[in-house]
């Protein structure tokens, strides 16, 4: 099989297919293998998030292979080139749950005959998937590493999800969270046919929450309450009337500031518009469609008291907001859910996309918690 469009991938990242993968024809990318490799090497599994693909680890895979690493990084369920999810927003959102989306990287796993995973590194919404790997299959995933969302564990109770969006939309001036904005049927309209076009909201919204945009600059909040959380930025606590494609409009970077862009120039830019004008990103949407679903909170809840016990470290951009959008996860992470919490690194020039922003230096990090 081949790719829809051509990749512009650095010599030695090889672009790849998987046939029956938990009911998927699963695209990864993978560098650190040759046919003439004698015995297998470690292997390392990097999960993107929302809305990136495999393509988001092109900087960090070869570092990687160089170090004597067997490096994957697939296009999860949702997205990109991997095949065999419905796009349908009435579809049963059953495949798109955190246990099943574990399945189709185990599934992955067992059709490439790789018993163990030196580390599972998850960015984003790539992070829970890591974290749940690691919580429900320690025999296979050996260590963790979490990038930009802090993992909690499994939940004790449902979630206040719903009531805390009730209060924002309470507010004097009212606001949305953007995942619920994310589970709405017009979210998917909205960004794949944005007014101001697909690349230039693209490109609003990494530049939003890059360490580019001056205004990023995370702190704790205080508590988990509507007033606390409309501190957070507008790209995650929304004005009410708006849609993330009129969000982030008016912030659109200059044309000098795009020039100069060295983590995503344009050329790069351009492989996540094809990918998303060709899916939509309603298959990453159905992800936060499962955070507001009672049953899909039960499935995990029953896991409630189990923590991770394989070695865990946490990187993230000094300039992403994610480390604090949820009061108190990033203590609850290192003090109750990781057993063995080794570091945290916060990386000064970099906001959300940490891996893309600042390569060198998560490459640095990873490098000294797996060895």
């Amino acid at each position: 099989m081949t790719h829809p469009q051509p990749l512009p991938l650095p010599d030695g990242i090889r672009s790849c297919f998987a046939q029956g993968v938990n009911g998927l024809t699963m695209h990864y990318l993978e560098a650190g293998r040759a046919a003439s490799d004698t015995a297998a090497r470690p292997c390392l599994l990097l999960l993107h998030g929302f809305p990136e693909l495999a393509y988001s680890w092109r900087k960090v895979m070869l570092p990687l292979a160089a170090a004597g690493f067997h490096v994957i990084a697939p296009d999860q369920r949702g997205y990109g080139a991997t095949t065999g999810w419905s796009d349908n927003y009435d579809a049963p959102l059953a495949p798109f749950h955190m246990l099943n989306l574990v399945k189709d990287i185990t599934s992955l796993l067992d059709l490439l005959k790789i018993p163990k995973v030196h580390a599972v590194i998850g960015h984003d919404f790539g992070s829970p998937v890591a974290g749940w790997c690691a919580l429900t299959r320690p025999d296979i995933f050996q260590r963790v590493a979490f990038m930009s969302a802090p993992f909690t564990g499994a939940p004790v109770s449902l979630p206040g999800t719903l009531k805390m969006m009730a209060d924002l939309q309470a507010l004097p001036q009212p606001r949305k969270h953007y995942q619920a904005y994310y589970g709405t049927r017009e979210a998917n309209h909205n960004m794949q046919h944005a007014q101001q076009g697909l690349h230039a909201f693209l490109r609003a919204y990494y530049h939003m929450k890059s360490a580019d945009w001056s205004e990023n600059r995370p702190q704790p909040l205080a508590a988990a309450s509507a007033t606390e959380l409309a501190r957070l930025p507008p790209y995650y606590v929304m004005e009410h009337s708006l849609g993330m494609a009129e969000t982030v409009a008016p912030h659109m970077p200059a044309a000098h500031a795009i020039a100069s862009c060295e983590w995503l120039p344009d050329a790069e830019l351009a492989v996540y518009v094809k990918e998303y004008e060709r899916t939509g990103f309603q298959g990453g949407l159905q992800w936060y469609r499962c955070g507001l679903n009672s049953q899909h909170a039960q499935e995990l809840m029953a896991y409630s008291g189990h923590t991770v016990s394989v070695p865990a470290c946490y990187i993230s951009g000094a300039s992403d907001w994610g480390i604090y959008q949820a009061p108190g996860a990033l203590e609850k992470m290192q003090q109750q859910t990781c057993q063995d919490f080794r570091f945290q690194r916060l990386i000064p020039g970099a906001g959300h996309w940490v891996q893309q922003e600042q390569a060198e230096a998560v490459i640095a990090s990873l490098l000294s918690f797996l060895h």
